[in-house]
């Protein structure tokens, strides 16, 4: 068990004047020359744009230089708080880049982090002003103070000694206090203004979950993909040579004893089931086809296998990611199950269609309608494959029919 160390009147005094003393002082000293220039920067500009507003261009050219500037006085504010005082303001969320200046114009001045940022370097003059003021007057005032106390010594005069030694050590005293409180109210305004907002916050945070799900969906599609490969080139293949060999010993052992000869059948017709499962688990889990020929081809094929008629129509110029043609193949595939089992239609179309950067997929059959996302679970789960991408999926099923499914999924 440790001792606890004892503090001395000498280590309190030396921590009262220590490292992060100084280093508020010169955080509130090099404030005030940076504020003072941003001031100016926003001052002319604002300025040039109010009073030649007649030219047009001088007020664009003018607002763009203010627009461009405050970020970069916003940069140089937050360095200056991270070398000092140790505090990491963090940045507000980037914005794409535009180079239209009309554009940026409105969208910068529909941003409130714009005008939380300028409110600071109008305000961080005041702050840094009054802060220089008070701080550099407590450290040049006991300086002075001191040569006072001297010159009294010299002169011999007892007062001005006494008077002079206790401003000194007052100030001394007060000099640290006042560079903490004053870099107290330097970090809650810049806190306050140069950060993000909450609502900046929040979109940061949805824009962090968004690409952590899409991560998450794109994992789940490459282990799919994976156990796809592995039973078709593993389990399959020894299904199929297993059912090859009890196919050729059903056809040429004829002379044996008729119960083994019905083993061997059953063990043929058991093998050819279990090879239609497997075959059926892999195609659901991720269809080689797709992979290897498009969503053209795999959607061709449940079509084909569909117990009605299915029209498909394709027009994909340019592949979509390998999820979005999974979660579109699937979206398919479980459609045109629940037509079958619930429709009872006499046929469905399927129209597949890539444009403005999203793949639309509409599913109509002519069955007995009254679908609805609420009444299933095969319904909410296409749903959810949908939304798991920032998809859409809208059912639009009335009583009689017919049915019709519409699904949108981003491409980019």
């Amino acid at each position: 068990m440790t001792t606890p160390r004892l503090t001395t009147p000498w280590d309190r005094i030396r921590a009262h004047w220590s490292a992060p003393t100084w280093l508020r002082t010169s955080h509130v000293v090099t404030g005030l020359p940076i504020s003072l220039l941003a001031l100016a920067v926003i001052s002319v500009l604002t300025a040039a744009s109010v009073l030649l507003v007649w030219t047009v261009v001088v007020p664009l050219i003018a607002l763009l230089l203010l627009f461009r500037s405050v970020p970069l006085f916003t940069r140089l504010q937050r360095a200056r708080f991270l070398a000092f005082l140790n505090v990491d303001i963090p940045p507000s969320p980037r914005r794409p880049r535009e180079r239209n200046p009309l554009k940026l114009l409105l969208r910068e001045a529909r941003t409130r982090s714009t005008w939380r940022q300028l409110a600071y370097h109008l305000l961080s003059p005041v702050i840094n002003g009054i802060g220089f003021l008070m701080v550099i007057g407590a450290w040049a005032g006991s300086l002075i103070a001191v040569e006072f106390a001297v010159q009294g010594w010299v002169l011999e005069e007892s007062t001005i000694i006494a008077v002079s030694a206790l401003l000194a050590a007052v100030l001394l005293v007060a000099g640290p206090w006042v560079a903490r409180g004053v870099t107290a109210l330097d970090v809650i305004a810049a806190e306050a203004l140069l950060g993000p907002s909450l609502s900046d916050r929040l979109v940061q945070r949805v824009e962090t979950l968004q690409e952590s799900r899409a991560e998450v969906v794109d994992a789940a599609d490459a282990e799919r993909r994976r156990l796809e490969r592995d039973l078709h080139d593993g389990a399959q293949q020894r299904l199929v040579s297993l059912a090859m060999n009890l196919g050729m010993a059903r056809a040429t052992l004829t002379d044996v004893p008729e119960p083994a000869r019905q083993a061997i059948v059953r063990a043929h017709e058991e093998a050819k089931q279990a090879l239609k499962e497997l075959r059926d688990l892999v195609r659901g889990l991720h269809p080689a086809v797709l992979n290897d020929q498009g969503l053209d081809a795999a959607l061709s094929g449940i079509a084909a296998r569909a117990p009605f008629p299915v029209r498909l129509r394709v027009d994909v110029p340019e592949r979509a990611s390998p999820t979005i043609e999974a979660i579109a193949f699937f979206v398919v595939s479980e459609a045109l199950t629940n037509v079958s089992k619930h429709a009872r239609a006499s046929g469905a179309e399927v129209t597949v269609r890539r444009a403005d950067g999203r793949l639309r997929l509409v599913i109509t059959d002519d069955g007995r309608g009254g679908a609805r996302l609420g009444g299933g679970t095969g319904l909410r789960g296409l749903a959810q494959r949908a939304g798991s991408v920032d998809g859409t999926l809208d059912v639009d099923s009335p009583p009689g029919g017919p049915t019709t499914i519409r699904v949108e999924l981003p491409c980019e």
